[in-house]
């Protein structure tokens, strides 16, 4: 999943949940700036931010480390 999936799935989920950038971004303790960057696929967000925004949003975030050689699907 590359960071415009990342950013299409918070965006989707906080649209559904009703929630503005501002607030979102406030709640999570992240600025509204980071979050629409994230949204639009124009950030490389650290764990510890996606970790914050999938708490609030009621996501989870899972981690897939892939063997060497292994092709990603």
């Amino acid at each position: 999943m590359g960071f415009r999936e990342v950013g299409d799935a918070i965006r989707r989920q906080r649209v559904l949940l009703g929630v503005t950038q501002p607030d979102l971004a406030e709640i999570a303790g992240v600025s509204v700036n980071t979050l629409c960057n994230i949204e639009r696929g124009q950030a490389n967000p650290t764990l510890k931010v996606l970790l914050q925004l999938a708490e609030v949003l009621g996501l989870e975030l899972k981690l897939m480390i892939k063997s060497p050689g292994e092709v990603t699907k």
